[in-house]
């Protein structure tokens, strides 16, 4: 029985105490006035009358009423029932009030309630105040308080003949029941009656419509998110006008989460005044009244719920676990069904009559009793997890929360998980968990209604009956007594608030009321006290958990076959017969991956314990312990499934006798596991066993001695568990006498107590290492380090830690380390005993006690441990597989023999076996090699059921540009290891474990030697030195004196003479140089003169070219002539060189020998091309402009339009400012600087009028002559403008060079829009460069030139983005999600891809400008970097000749070597290197090179291979080709012309080039077959990053061999052929497995050509005839059949190879792709003639026509031909006449035609753009004979002139004027 109320309060409106506008509540009276001993008067009730603060009001409001709720000290809940109103204010409020009243009734509109009553002003002027009545009760009954108060102040209002104080005394002392369904009438003495109904069982909450109004306002996805916060501890505020609805919202989310209880703060209804506790970092719900939103909105971590709006906000920070799935879906298709019956039946042809919905409360019980069965379903069997620890004197009981989560199959489920570990979960284990309590609805469905709930789910109507049964259920606990009494209450009349009130409400007497409320409590105290009987039960536990899902594990679905497997290995072990264990055994390891084979392990090796102890041999032994290792290596750390508690015990049981007196047990050998050293685990372990140990306490000594049989086995199998046993021990509690009791209590208590140190001797075995000094891994595993700072443990006795203290200082150890690890162990094992003793009452003595035994028991261990070690140690070594000798280059030699690693799988998945399907290669069980040259692995796969194949991984050792040590598991033992893993630049990775007879030195050792050889002191040292040579690495050999000056002297003398001319400028002005080789750390060469001897005058001799040379500097230059630039020059006509110096003046350009000494600029070749009429003394102080003294030259000149391509450092600051500010006059104190940069300007003005000039006055050839059709996305050229992450153009000047603005198109004529806005003449230089070089610069409109500002990526950006890209290919450790996504995600984070478009896009829009005929400098970063890749790349697309071998190796030593790209800095290749670390350039570029390839595999004599193979060799320090930063370096070390003169046997090749020749002519490897180039053709590639492909020079990999690019090396050795089998039987069959990821592809599956050339060469040598080389045999064939194809003879290369690929493709220029908009690939500097002006042909514009644009889209099936017929053409000059089948296309615009009628490839197209007149001809030599002259005509294009000739006059006649009409068209 409990009080209806416990107090009245009336509160009326006061003034604040400062004064301020606001007021403030204040307490008029209370009753009773002294608080009830029972229930103290809550604080604070004034606040949560008016929650949005006290404030008068200008018209007088209705009443309003609503429920707060207070939460006391001891988390009880008051409600506060307040009925507020308003009467006239009295004058002493109103001066409060300040005169803004307008302000205030804003406020009060805002803040008030809502109001749906039309409300009258009083009097002008008058102010009402509120004042309220309020209630304070701890029962929730709404309903009656709001009847109760409203009948007070009816009796106010109406004047009702009643004392208002008898009401109060009768409420106040108004008595009910809590519970029970009883139903009591009560009245307040005003002639009412009102009926109170109390619910069935107190347990379940009361919702009246709560939840089905939460369900209306929100909707259903809303609540369950709010449902899924308040669950998982997040923080709900709601928002509402309405405070009841607040009130509402807040009771129905919490009746939702029944059986669980919200335990953190709630407050529904939040007074303005305390806004601030939103910020608390605890959990809460809490409702705040909507006008205070704009509080709310900084909020970071609070889930917003607006009932009024109906929305939830959710803030980006906050994630809300979702239910798991198949539960969310079902959830939200009941919900669904039970809130909107009609939607099942929408769509029904005839419905149903509609079924009246239910009523809003049964709703509401509908949509609980959907949440009650979803808690059924989420904690079905949580009973069957409970640990009884404790029975009396109370219970004390854990929930094992891995075992319940493992057993649902929800361990990664993040719902579930924050829920068993929330606050909620845990009072619900202690209140539900009790075995004899009351029960209720949700312990009947739990228990009793699991499998029905399992049965129903697919049949939604079955699952709504089930839902509708539940909901009568809690119906009926709400509403026991269906027809109830009415209530009577009397109410005020209609708007009897707006009348006059008689008087305010009136001072009650106090006397009175008090009187009433004695009396009663007099009477109260004299009737005796009503005791309820409750009705305590066992609490069903119902049936054993499911899983919620049942999810086969995929790969292991644990058949029985598996099962068997591993029976059978078990069981073969045990008898002994080892080689069939063994045998079974990779299956077993295998099927252990699977949970039903690992608990079929440990039941079967439970059977084989006898006694608790079980002896073996030292192999069952070996077999035994790598078994468990594998069962404990997929266990996570909570051991979920329990497989490490079942080990527990077998760990200690099995052991092997290694000497007399010294066992080892089996968990000495599987420590490495996470699982030992996690606390949790070890309590849940400890609470199963105490709980096993206290039911048989309790159980009959008969049953008690069979269930000891079992050995530790949990108790389940015996029909009564631990809870029924608790259960019956708590209903006979009560009738025990107390000494009986007493002595229960202790036996409990000691049990407990010595389970305790049972574990504490376990927890030694498995935390204390066999070998001591392997401290770190014990350390580095979940590390008891970790756990020492963030222990759990809730106790944490101070005891335990002052005697691990005592213990550490006096042990009195020797050994530091040894006492560190015990240290740790006695801590943590410390800290697990506090936590379980005190938890499990265990008295305080027995505690210390405890804390004093650990050390002794952690000390006596290691004593053991330490015999066991140093015995183990003796035992003899398994037998290892032999290692396998690498097979080495000539000149490589071993450095470090083979250390035994296993190779572990990184996460390219095919060498384990992935996706395709290939054999579980790695890991792999062998030796790694150091050798000078490579790092090399070589081995045999562990899964002896992939056979005897050799796996081979090495990587030259200078491509290692990452070395880590890791920790691995060895595959075989399951032991952790140390390990290295090595990444090589070229995408290999070595992931090895040490073997654990490789000592930590030997590591240590490979370790040092493979740095030493990464980086070694001097680049003499590399291998590409030391090969071949007697020499230690150190020092160079001194070299003996010469007879004559040979060439090293010579470059000696050469590198002093450049000291001296350097002289002065060098010492005095701090440039970055490239450091010298003095610098870089190697004694000085023997003759070398002292560096400061050197004199400091500048030689004249060395700057003035007319002066004579001395006779080394002249055989200098004839060396410096035959260098590949030199060639190159010459071949493009770039000016001669001859011996005089004399100039031919009529070349616009010359070769300079300015820096022949390379005096001006150190990383330049010798021999420049500069304008003719520069003079040499001029070019020094150019080069002062340029970063690095890397001033413009010309490196290529187009055959075609004679337009230069130049390359230069970027400009130095001054130089620009310089060369745009001050362009006037220079004034007559004009500084140094000033007039340097007058010299650049002048040198730029000469490379101007050096070229030719042809651009016509109508501006055709400008930038902006770029028609629409060419815009992309972002406009002509969007693809390099800054668009997001790729950067590129400034959008200025994109639009600026776009010709127009905001994509308008240009005129007619091709001019741009505004004639102001571009100069209308094409500039003839453009500069390109950085845009952060040239900001602020405005060219003068005069200036032939002009700059193109560009946005490119550094140096360091290439190498992030490469060290990203090697992440992605070899990622290191397989990924999460396996499958092409992961790799393509990490792929797009490298940005390599997009670095790649970038330069593709550059160097198409140079290529373009160079079509055009405008000449264009390169000037990027300092001019040896991405300059060098756009130059070269430019040349490779622009010259057909760089695009065959000998082109492609003179582009590379020109632009690359001769220009000074660092090879050597960039691939970090010395000591002084390393902190640069490596940044891949040229790769890069080769990357290039292979997307060109790809879109013109038909333009290239070289291979994929020859890129791969330069790729790798550029890196591996091979060859010397590739080391040092420029020819200035190579000559002082004497490298560029040592190949002359030295005479060479067949030694090793030291120059790629010459290797590359060698193998050349052996094999075509690095040749083409598809080569068949088109002469005049300029390639222009599609460069979006979608039409880039991955090389598969970062992904392949062939484990077979290595490498592929020693080639000396990959060829293995020959197989015997078939005839020859050993064995001498049949012939097998020719057919072999091919491997992905091992075999070489195309080594095992030749190309049919290769195939076919060596298969000629197998019959010549059969014949006995020489063989022909393989060139010669193919150069024949190739002529042969032209000749075939072409009776003629006019085919061109192509027609062998021309079916093959589109013919589209062969000329591919930068055009449209699919859409209009789609693309952005819009670069093509071609000004098409789309509006068909034909004035302004020229040669240019002919190449390139409208016809390429539609050739990618149509085949010739499908054309659209106008008009067609046969006509007599005639060749070129020189050429007969030919009949031929010619279309005229009006859609394209084109005259095409075909060698006859049904020819799919067209054999010409005269683009009728071009076409500028049709006239009669008349017929020449060779014309056909019979036909009328008049019959003749000739089509004038720009070009040439077409002769043609038609059968007849009328056919001719037609051919033209078809002609002429298709003309005027356009």
């Amino acid at each position: 029985m409990a009080r209806l109320a416990d107090y009245f309060v009336l509160v009326a409106f006061g003034p604040h105490p400062r004064g301020s506008g606001e007021g403030q509540g204040q307490i008029l009276q209370r009753f009773p006035e002294k608080d009830w001993e029972d229930n103290p008067f809550p604080q604070g009730i004034e606040l949560f009358c008016q929650p949005s603060g006290w404030q008068l009001c200008p018209e007088r409001n209705p009443p309003t009423f609503f429920v707060a709720v207070l939460t006391d000290i001891n988390s009880e809940r008051h409600y506060c029932a307040c009925l507020t109103f308003w009467e006239p204010a009295e004058p002493t409020q109103e001066v409060v009030c300040t005169e803004d009243t307008t302000e205030r009734e804003e406020e009060a509109d805002e803040g008030g309630p809502v109001q749906l009553s039309p409300v009258t002003p009083g009097p002008p002027g008058q102010l009402f105040a509120p004042k309220t009545l309020v209630l304070v009760s701890r029962l929730d009954h709404a309903e009656v308080f709001r009847n109760s108060l409203g009948l007070i102040y009816t009796i106010h209002v109406e004047g009702l003949n009643v004392g208002l104080e008898n009401v109060i005394g009768n409420l106040l002392t108004c008595i009910i029941p809590l519970a029970g369904g009883s139903q009591r009438t009560i009245s307040l003495g005003a002639g009412d009656r009102q009926v109170i109904q109390t619910p069935l069982a107190d347990s379940l909450p009361i919702s009246r419509c709560s939840v089905a109004l939460l369900f209306r306002q929100l909707g259903i996805t809303n609540v369950l998110s709010l449902f899924c916060a308040a669950l998982t501890e997040h923080k709900v505020l709601f928002l509402s006008r309405s405070y009841q609805r607040l009130s509402d919202a807040c009771r129905g989310l919490l009746a939702l989460l029944f059986p669980l209880r919200y335990s953190f703060t709630y407050v529904p209804i939040l007074p303005a005044q305390l806004l601030e506790v939103l910020s608390t970092p605890t959990p809460f719900i809490i409702g705040v009244n909507a006008a205070f939103q704009a509080e709310t909105q900084e909020l970071l971590d609070v889930i917003v719920a607006d009932l009024d709006g109906g929305t939830v906000t959710v803030p980006e920070c906050v994630h809300i676990p979702p239910l798991p799935e198949p539960l969310q879906s079902q959830t939200h298709s009941v919900l669904s069904m039970v809130l909107d019956p009609e939607l099942e039946l929408a769509d029904l042809a005839f419905p149903p009559p509609s079924a009246n919905a239910s009523s809003l409360k049964m709703q509401d019980k509908e949509l609980r009793a959907v949440f009650l069965r979803l808690f059924a379903q989420l904690l079905q069997g949580y009973r069957w997890c409970l640990h009884m620890v404790r029975i009396h004197p109370e219970p004390v009981i854990r929930f094992h929360k891995a075992a319940f989560l493992g057993q649902r199959g929800l361990v990664e489920d993040d719902f579930l998980m924050k829920v068993l570990e929330g606050m909620a979960f845990a009072g619900f284990v202690s209140e539900r968990g009790v075995p004899y309590r009351p029960t209720d609805l949700f312990d009947e469905l739990v228990a009793h209604e699991v499998a029905r709930m399992r049965a129903d789910e697919n049949h939604p109507q079955r699952v709504l009956r089930h839902v509708k049964e539940l909901a009568e259920q809690l119906y009926k606990n709400e509403n026991p007594y269906p027809a109830v009494a009415m209530h009577k209450v009397q109410k005020p009349g209609e708007a009897s608030h707006l009348r006059r009130a008689p008087r305010p409400f009136p001072r009650l007497d106090e006397g009175v009321v008090q009187w009433i409320v004695d009396q009663a409590t007099a009477k109260m105290q004299g009737a005796p006290p009503a005791v309820k009987a409750e009705r305590r039960t066992t609490v069903p536990s119902g049936p054993p958990m499911t899983a919620i899902l049942e999810r086969s594990s995929g790969l292991h679905g644990n058949s029985a076959r598996r099962l068997e497997v591993v029976r059978n290995c078990i069981s073969y072990v045990f008898e002994g017969k080892m080689l069939e264990a063994k045998k079974l055994l990779p299956a077993v390891l295998r099927a252990l991956k699977g949970r039903a084979a690992r608990r079929c392990l440990t039941q079967e090796l439970h059977l084989h314990v006898q006694q608790n102890r079980a002896v073996l041999d030292h192999q069952q032994f070996d077999f035994v312990v790598r078994m468990m290792n594998c069962c404990l290596q997929d266990c996570t750390s909570l051991d979920e499934h329990g497989i490490a508690a079942a080990l527990l015990p077998l760990v200690t049981a099995f052991c092997r006798k290694l000497s007399p007196g010294v066992t080892q047990f089996a968990y000495s050998c599987v420590q490495e596991h996470v699982v030992w050293s996690t606390p949790q685990f070890w309590e849940a372990m400890f609470y199963g066993d105490v709980q096993t140990h206290i039911r048989a306490l309790y159980l009959e000594p008969a049953e008690d001695r069979d269930h000891l049989q079992g050995g530790e086995l949990s108790a389940r199998e015996d029909e009564r568990s631990a809870l029924d046993v608790a259960s019956e021990q708590r209903r006979l509690w009560p009738t025990l006498s107390r000494e009986k009791q007493q002595e229960l209590v202790q036996k409990e208590e000691s049990t407990v107590f010595s389970q305790a140190i049972h574990y504490a001797n376990r927890m030694s075995y498995l935390l204390l290492p066999l070998d001591s000094s392997k401290s770190r891994l014990l350390r580095e595993r979940a590390g008891l380090g970790d756990l020492e700072s963030a222990s759990n443990s809730l106790v944490t006795n101070s005891m335990a830690g002052s005697v691990a203290e005592s213990y550490d200082t006096e042990s009195g150890f020797e050994d530091a380390e040894t006492c560190d690890v015990a240290g740790a162990v006695v801590r943590f094992i410390n800290r697990f005993v506090d936590k379980v003793c005190t938890e499990s009452g265990v008295t305080s003595d027995h505690l210390k006690g405890l804390h004093v035994m650990v050390p002794d028991i952690v000390q006596m261990h290691i004593e053991t441990l330490e015999a066991v070690h140093r015995e183990s140690k003796r035992l003899p070594p398994i037998q290892k597989p032999k290692l396998l000798r690498p097979r080495l280059l000539p000149g490589e030699e071993c450095v470090l023999d083979g250390l035994r690693v296993y190779l572990l799988p990184d996460g390219r998945e095919e060498g384990a076996g992935g996706s395709g399907g290939g054999p579980a290669l790695l890991p792999a069980e062998g030796a790694v090699f150091l050798t000078t040259y490579r790092v090399i692995f070589t081995g045999m796969p562990t899964d002896p059921l992939v056979g005897e194949q050799v796996v081979v991984r090495s990587f030259p050792v200078a491509a290692l540009t990452k070395e880590k040590r890791i920790s691995v598991q060895t595959p075989v033992d399951q032991l952790l290891q140390d390990g290295l893993q090595l990444r090589s630049c070229t995408f290999q990775l070595l992931k090895m474990a040490f073997d654990e007879e490789v000592g930590s030195d030997s590591a240590e050792l490979f370790r040092k030697q493979l740095h030493k050889l990464r980086y070694p002191p001097d680049i003499r040292g590399t291998f590409a030195f030391t090969l071949g040579s007697a020499h230690t690495p150190g020092r160079p050999p001194r070299a003996t004196k010469d007879k004559g000056p040979s060439l090293r002297t010579l470059s000696r003398n050469l590198v002093k003479n450049a000291k001296r001319t350097i002289g002065r400028q060098y010492v005095t002005r701090k440039k970055y140089n490239p450091p010298s080789w003095e610098q870089r750390g190697q004694p000085p060469p023997d003759d070398q003169e002292d560096e400061i001897s050197v004199s400091e005058e500048l030689e004249p001799s060395t700057l003035t070219p007319s002066s004579a040379l001395k006779p080394s500097d002249r055989m200098t230059m004839s060396s410096l002539v035959e260098r590949a630039c030199c060639r190159d020059y010459q071949r493009l006509g770039l000016g001669t060189l001859s011996s005089s110096l004399s100039r031919a003046k009529s070349e616009p350009f010359r070769i300079s020998p300015v820096n022949r000494m390379y005096a001006i600029c150190r990383s330049y070749p010798g021999l420049l091309i500069v304008p003719q009429s520069v003079q040499d003394n001029a070019l020094q102080r150019v080069s002062r402009c340029y970063r690095q003294n890397r001033f413009p030259v010309v490196c290529w000149r187009s055959g075609r339009s004679k337009a230069v391509l130049l390359r230069s450092g970027g400009l130095h600051g001054k130089g620009v400012v310089g060369l745009f500010k001050a362009q006037n006059a220079p004034s007559p104190g004009q500084s140094q600087a000033d007039s340097g940069s007058l010299e650049q300007e002048k040198y730029l003005q000469a490379v101007v009028s050096s070229m030719p000039r042809y651009a016509d006055a109508s501006g055709r050839n400008t930038l902006s002559g770029f028609s629409s059709t060419h815009v992309g996305s972002h406009g002509k050229w969007g693809s390099v403008r800054a668009s997001g992450r790729s950067g590129g153009l400034g959008v200025d000047v994109g639009s600026r060079l776009a010709g127009r603005d905001m994509l308008t198109p240009p005129q007619a004529n091709g001019a741009p829009p505004d004639p102001g806005f571009l100069r209308p003449q094409r500039a003839a230089l453009y500069i390109i460069g950085d845009k952060a070089q040239l900001k602020g610069v405005r060219p003068d409109p005069l200036q032939q030139w002009e700059l193109v500002p560009i946005e490119v990526f550094e140096a360091r950006q290439v190498k992030a983005s490469f060290k990203k890209l090697l992440k992605a290919c070899v990622p290191g450790c397989p990924a999460a999600e396996p499958g092409p996504a992961s790799f393509l995600r990490s792929l797009e984070d490298s940005e390599w891809l997009t670095q790649i478009h970038k330069l593709l896009q550059v160097s198409v829009l140079v290529v373009e400008l160079l079509d055009s005929g405008s000449s264009v400098l390169v000037s990027l970063e300092d001019g040896w970097d991405i300059t060098t890749q756009v130059v070269s790349l430019v040349q490779l697309l622009s010259d057909p000749f760089y695009r065959t071998l000998e082109g492609f190796r003179l582009l590379v030593e020109k632009e690359w070597l001769s220009f000074g790209h660092r090879f050597s800095h960039r691939g970090a290749h010395t000591l002084a290197g390393q902190s640069s670390g490596l940044t891949p350039v040229f790769l890069q570029f080769l990357d290039c090179v292979h997307q060109v390839y790809l879109q013109f595999p038909m333009e290239f004599e070289f291979s994929p291979f020859y890129l791969k193979f330069l790729g790798y060799h550029h890196a591996s320090r091979r060859f010397r080709t590739f080391l040092l930063d420029s020819d200035y370096e190579r000559i002082e070390l004497g490298l560029l012309y040592e190949e002359k003169g030295e005479r060479r046997g067949q030694q090793a090749c030291r120059s790629v080039w010459e290797y590359v020749d060698r193998l050349s002519k052996r094999t075509p490897v690095f040749y083409n077959y598809m080569y068949a180039p088109e002469d005049t053709e300029v390639l222009r590639p599609y460069s979006n990053v979608s039409n880039l492909k991955v090389w598969d020079f970062y992904t392949e990999e062939t484990l077979a061999e290595g490498p592929p690019y020693d080639w000396e090396l990959a060829q293995g050795p020959p197989e015997p052929p078939e005839e020859e089998r050993p064995d001498g039987g049949a012939p097998q069959s020719r057919r072999r497995v091919v491997w992905p990821c091992y075999d070489s592809r195309p080594r095992a599956q030749p190309d049919a050509i290769s195939r076919l050339l060596e298969e000629l060469q197998r019959l010549e040598t059969e014949l006995g005839r020489p063989p022909e080389r393989w060139k010669d045999t193919w150069d024949r064939v190739k002529a042969a059949q032209r000749l075939e194809g072409r009776p003629d003879g006019r085919g061109t290369p192509s027609s062998l190879l021309v079916s093959s690929v589109p013919h589209h493709r062969r000329s591919l220029g930068v055009y449209l792709q699919e859409g209009p908009v789609g693309s952005t690939l819009s670069l093509s500097l071609d000004s098409d003639q789309s509006s068909g002006s034909t004035a302004s042909g020229s040669r240019q514009a002919a190449r390139r026509s409208t016809s390429t644009l539609y050739s990618q889209f149509q085949t010739a099936e499908s054309e659209n031909r106008s008009y067609e017929g046969t006509l007599y053409k005639k060749g070129a000059f020189m050429k007969p006449w030919k009949a031929r089948w010619f279309v005229l296309d009006k859609t394209k615009h084109q005259l095409r035609y075909y060698d006859h009628r049904v020819d799919t490839e067209c054999k010409g197209v005269i683009d009728l753009a071009e076409v500028e007149a049709v006239a009669p001809g008349t017929p020449t030599m060779g014309a056909p004979k019979t036909v009328d002259e008049k019959a003749f005509f000739d089509v004038k294009t720009t070009r040439r002139v077409y002769n043609f000739c038609a059968q007849d006059v009328p056919s001719a006649q037609q051919w033209v004027d078809q002609i002429q009409s298709c003309l005027s068209d356009a």
